[in-house]
């Protein structure tokens, strides 16, 4: 009569432990972001950037800032990061769509979750850093779009 209860004692120990186990070596989930926040994050980094380095802060450009999210968005959907949008479209001709006359450059990114972690890889990056740290720019628009997996896609519009 003992045997019995003792394997099943033997049984729910194993279960709970390799479920426990289970548990432990899981792949931590990811965290939803969200896009705002990333989005003033990065301004305000790159801003913060820009002033150690002698550069004024940049503000923020509706229509930049439209251009970006629309290429953002673009990318998220193709699931590709380039420079070049639809149609064969330069950050140049997409910010003059916009009604934005005089595009200076754009930083792109992406499966970034936070600003810091963009805005240093940017720094990290010398073109990136070179279009983050010139001083002729006055303006600048960020868009952030999540693709369907939740991988975020980054566009930062500068202007002069």
């Amino acid at each position: 009569m003992r045997f019995p209860i003792v394997r099943r004692f033997v049984l729910i120990t194993a279960v709970c432990t390799s479920s426990l186990f289970s548990i432990m070596i899981a792949a931590p989930a990811q965290a939803v972001v969200d896009t705002t926040q990333l989005e003033g994050d990065i301004v305000y980094l790159t801003n913060k950037q820009r002033e150690l380095h002698g550069c004024k802060a940049v503000h923020i450009d509706a229509r930049l800032a439209a251009a970006a999210a629309a290429h953002s968005a673009y990318m998220a959907q193709k699931g590709v990061l380039r420079h070049t949008g639809a149609n064969g479209a330069s950050f140049i001709s997409r910010d003059q769509a916009a009604r934005y006359p005089h595009p200076l450059s754009e930083n792109i990114a992406f499966d970034y979750r936070t600003g810091v972690d963009v805005v240093k890889a940017w720094l990290d990056s010398p073109p990136h850093r070179a279009n983050l740290l010139n001083c002729d720019a006055t303006t600048v628009g960020v868009g952030v779009t999540l693709a369907a997996d939740g991988t975020p896609y980054i566009v930062q519009d500068f202007g002069a």
